[in-house]
């Protein structure tokens, strides 16, 4: 297997020694090759991200008590389902399976 031909670094001296990035330092991955704007910081070569203007107040204390009661109730549908003679039925699982995904739902809207 033949070697790869080497890179050749546009600008460089003959003298050099083929270094990609400027001998002071790294180059940060999040700057490398993208203009900073002139109202970012010019103290750091990072990006920050502007910080969110909405303030969000924290959940009532509702969300907690009906997250538990949904997985609670789709738990003990689907356990009710099987406890039962043979009448077990697939939409009483669904039904189940909603109320736990309900359950999940109202979690994500905790603070």
């Amino acid at each position: 297997m033949a070697k790869p031909t080497k890179r050749k670094v546009p600008g460089g001296s003959p003298a050099s020694t083929g270094r990609v990035t400027p001998k002071g330092g790294t180059v940060p991955r999040a700057s490398a090759g993208r203009t900073v704007s002139s109202s970012a910081s010019t103290a750091s070569g990072r990006y920050t991200a502007p910080g969110s203007s909405v303030n969000l107040k924290p959940s009532g204390r509702w969300v907690p008590y009906t997250v538990f009661t949904l997985l609670g109730l789709g738990l003990l549908t689907i356990i009710g389902n099987y406890l039962r003679d043979d009448a077990a039925s697939n939409w009483v699982i669904f039904l189940g399976l909603g109320f736990i995904l309900s359950g999940i739902l109202v979690a994500t809207q905790w603070r």
